[in-house]
């Protein structure tokens, strides 16, 4: 949706969007949203429909389960490079509700619900999209079909990388963290069991809070989704006696898988389709936008000149910036937290209070965890 968007308002270019499920998902997804995204949205008016029913996160926290707090990061010191200092926590199905009613009755957007892609052709000049009701041709096909992509399986490509032996458990609370001197966003680390704390805005004041737990790979899915389950797994990271709910418990599985190549012919991979890794520092949904916002600008591009060269460009810089910033960022945060070594934690303890008490220090690392450093150093490939 975010590429259909980027194509039309800002390019002017007409989309077919084909999409597998008839409904609109509310499952517990994706919900923080990165300065350089919130950049790529503001123009369309995206930005500050997502600020009206998200939760600004100006701060976050590195702790430890035993020990408390390690390091607290103002986001605000990087208002020098952007107009969004911070960390925006609103659900993923919100921003698609958004832009599909800011497309909405627009005729350069065909979308078919409920029409999954079956099958995938190219024909020099174009490709031929199959799905359960019929055949369409394009110019060019965008696979932004999610970690099973159709699209990435119809091509020739690797989609090499690995799968953790744990399963990732979701729960979705009203207990509130904040009383206990949590930011909107947390990092806890723990040799057996770690965990990311964050709020959401949901559909109620004043929100609500997720957890992220490592789950053991031999437990059973119907254990681990009780409500009796994850209200003892708080109740062990909490340890307090005040009343809260269960509102949701989601578990899945977590891969670390970068494509071969985002663009073979005439197809473009962008998001999931191209690139999967843990949710540790809420940055995958961020990648998919920018890998659309790029995607756009390159079509572009084509359109104008015939050159091919903008699609060859995307995919450079693109996979630059899953392979040198997503996989490494994301495998080394879930390291870092499950440092098991009492020596190495400590020198990673270290390292965050150091990098949090100085503010030179303190830019250049939330320059590359805040997603901006990346972006830079992935548009500048040549």
């Amino acid at each position: 949706m975010a590429a259909a968007l980027f194509f039309i308002e800002r390019h002017g270019i007409p989309v077919l969007l084909l999409e597998r499920d008839a409904g609109e998902f509310t499952d517990p997804r994706a919900a923080t949203f990165h300065p350089p995204t919130l950049e790529m949205l503001a123009p369309l008016g995206v930005t500050e429909a997502l600020m009206k029913e998200g939760i600004i996160a100006a701060k976050w926290q590195r702790r430890d389960r035993k020990g408390g707090l390690i390091a607290e990061f103002d986001l605000g010191v990087l208002s020098d490079v952007t107009p969004f200092p911070f960390r925006l926590q609103c659900e993923q199905h919100k921003l698609v509700r958004i832009i599909r009613e800011r497309l909405q009755g627009n005729p350069l957007l065909d979308m078919r619900m409920g029409e999954p892609v079956t099958s995938v052709e190219q024909a020099g000049d174009h490709v031929v999209v199959t799905t359960s009701k019929g055949s369409y041709e394009a110019d060019w096909l965008i696979g932004a079909d999610g970690g099973r992509s159709v699209v990435r399986k119809s091509q020739p490509l690797e989609f090499d990388g690995f799968t953790y032996p744990e399963r990732f458990l979701v729960i979705t609370t009203d207990y509130d963290y904040e009383q206990d001197g949590f930011a909107y966003s947390n990092y806890v680390a723990d040799p057996t069991e770690w965990c990311a704390v964050f709020k959401v805005p949901a559909d109620r004041p004043p929100g609500l809070w997720r957890t992220v737990f490592p789950t053991k790979s031999d437990e059973r899915e119907e254990d681990l989704i009780s409500i009796e389950h994850a209200r003892d797994k708080m109740k062990r990271l909490v340890a307090t006696d005040r009343p809260f709910d269960i509102v949701h418990t989601n578990l899945y599985t977590v891969h670390q898988r970068v494509a071969s190549n985002f663009r073979i012919g005439r197809v473009l991979l962008i998001g999931d389709a191209a690139h999967l890794n843990n949710p540790l520092g809420g940055m995958g949904m961020n990648f998919g936008i920018h890998d659309a916002e790029n995607a756009a600008r390159a079509i572009a591009a084509w359109r104008e000149t015939g050159d091919d060269a903008p699609l060859d460009l995307f995919d450079r810089q693109r996979r630059f910036a899953a392979t040198e910033f997503l996989q490494d960022m994301t495998i080394k945060n879930k390291e870092s937290l499950e440092q098991s070594d009492p020596k190495a934690a400590a020198i990673e303890n270290d390292r965050f209070r150091r990098n949090a008490a100085n503010p030179a220090a303190s830019h250049a690392f939330l320059l590359r965890t805040s997603m901006i450093q990346g972006i830079k150093e992935a548009n500048a490939v040549k």
